[in-house]
């Protein structure tokens, strides 16, 4: 059997090699021309992701949010760490504050003007879950989670997820938002609400992993 495997291998490699693929003639259409036409915004990803592919984005959500419930499974049978350290030394104190304040408003930027420049909801979100990590590592856990308590961070993520879910499925039904002008800020119809939701998901479901983590396994 071993040796069929290997003819196979040898059979596929010949005949791609040997193979020429026909191209299609693209001369009369441009594919990013057209995306962006259809969807109303310059970013083509952004485009392809919220609307040409909308049913895998939704699946993305949904798995992120299973990996988010498996990583408290896992962690439920732990017992919290006895001692969490943390950078507590001026110099990572100073360098961690300034670089969540500025991944923080990179967040911003890319997940409001995602449709119209490069980012977008995922990129945003991880930009985002950076801020808070910074964060998490020159403070106390129980600032932490202090701070996610008061903010219902738990509660935005279940209803950023949900509309995110709806607002999809209203869009793969055939209703849409008026696409706008190319280019401005409202344009695009339901993608820079997408982006919002996703960016809001990715951040503070990557906000409730962190601190799992960390109060279970420790930061160091």
């Amino acid at each position: 059997m071993r040796w069929m495997y290997l003819l196979a291998g040898i059979a596929l490699g010949v005949k791609i090699l040997l193979t020429s693929n026909a191209l299609p003639d693209l001369s009369q259409i441009t594919i990013v021309d057209t995306i962006v036409r259809e969807t109303g915004i310059p970013n083509a990803v952004s485009g392809i992701i919220l609307r040409n592919r909308l049913y895998d984005t939704i699946f993305e959500v949904v798995v992120f949010t299973i990996a988010i419930l498996g990583v408290k499974f896992l962690l439920s049978t732990e017992q919290p760490a006895t001692t969490v350290f943390q950078f507590t030394d001026s110099p990572s104190l100073v360098l961690a504050r300034l670089g969540a304040t500025i991944a923080a408003l990179v967040s911003i930027e890319l997940a409001i003007r995602g449709h119209l420049s490069p980012g977008g909801g995922f990129a945003a979100g991880v930009a985002g879950g950076t801020a808070i990590g910074l964060v998490a590592i020159t403070s106390s856990t129980e600032e932490m989670d202090r701070l996610y308590q008061r903010w219902h961070a738990a509660t935005w993520e279940k209803i950023s997820a949900i509309a995110f879910i709806i607002i999809a499925a209203i869009n793969l039904s055939g209703v849409e938002l008026p696409h706008g002008e190319l280019g401005k800020l409202v344009s695009g119809g339901f993608i820079p609400i997408l982006n919002v939701l996703v960016a809001i998901k990715v951040a503070l479901g990557s906000w409730a992993v962190m601190l799992l983590f960390i109060r279970y396994r420790g930061l160091l």
